[in-house]
C-alpha cells in the first residue's frame, strides 16, 4: 500500500484516461469492423452484411453430422404465387417421433430441413414471392410430430402435389439411429395450403 501512495495523483489520473480511452477506442473500431467500414470491395463480395465466413470442411459437432434431402424433384412454387400477399408464410418441421430422437438430435434434424427447404427455394426460384414473404414476415416455424415414416412420406407426397416445397431429411446413421431414416420433413408455403397437409398434425 505505502508504494501505491507513493504514485502522484496525476499519474493515476493519467492512467485511468489512458484505459478508458482505450476502451472507448477499441469499441468504435469493433463497430466499424463489423460494419465492414475497413474491408476493402472485394471483400465485401459473398457473404451478406461483410461478414468473412469460412465453415470448415469436417466439424466436430457429434449432432452436426452428414445428411440427405431425400426429396424428389417438384415444382418450385410458382403455382402459388397469386396468393394474398398479406398471407402468413410458414415453415412446419414435422418429426418422427416413433425414432426416439433426443432433444439435441431433433434441433439438428430440423435444422437440416429448415435449410433444405431454403435451399431448395433459392435454387429453383430465387426471386420466389413466397420465400420473400417468409423471409418478410419473420421466418414463422412450427414443429409437429407424427408416429410413421409411412405417414411422413404421404404428408410429403400431400404436400408436393399442392405445389408446395416439401424436403424430407434423411439421416447419416452416425449417432443415434440407422443410416438411412427418413427423421423430419420440411413443408413450406402459404398457411392456407400449408395447414391442409399438417392441420390435423399435433405440436411436437
Amino acid at each position: 500500500m505505502a508504494e501505491l501512495d507513493r504514485i502522484p495523483p496525476s499519474t493515476t489520473a493519467y492512467v485511468i484516461a489512458t484505459a478508458i480511452l482505450a476502451g472507448i477506442t477499441g469499441y468504435f473500431i469493433g463497430q466499424g469492423a463489423s460494419l465492414g467500414l475497413f474491408s476493402s470491395a472485394n471483400e465485401k463480395e459473398g457473404w451478406p452484411n461483410s461478414y468473412n465466413v469460412k465453415v470448415p470442411q469436417h466439424s466436430s459437432d457429434e449432432e452436426d453430422e452428414d445428411y440427405e434431402d431425400d426429396s424428389e424433384e417438384e415444382g418450385d412454387g410458382g403455382e402459388l404465387a397469386n396468393f394474398d400477399d398479406n398471407e402468413e408464410v410458414k415453415l412446419v418441421l414435422v418429426v418422427r417421433t416413433d425414432l426416439g430422437m433426443t432433444k439435441g438430435k431433433i434441433a439438428a434434424q430440423c435444422s437440416h430441413a429448415t435449410l433444405a427447404c431454403y435451399k431448395y427455394l433459392i435454387a429453383h426460384n430465387p426471386q420466389s414471392p413466397i420465400l420473400r414473404r417468409w423471409e418478410q414476415q419473420g421466418q414463422a416455424k412450427i414443429a409437429l410430430q407424427t408416429k410413421s415414416e409411412e405417414e411422413l412420406q404421404l404428408l410429403q407426397a400431400q404436400a408436393m402435389s399442392l405445389g408446395l416445397c416439401a424436403r424430407v431429411i434423411q439421416d447419416a446413421g452416425r449417432t443415434q439411429i440407422a443410416s438411412g431414416s427418413r427423421t423430419v420433413l420440411g413443408v413450406l408455403g402459404p398457411k392456407s395450403v400449408v395447414d391442409q397437409v399438417t392441420g390435423h398434425l399435433k405440436l411436437l
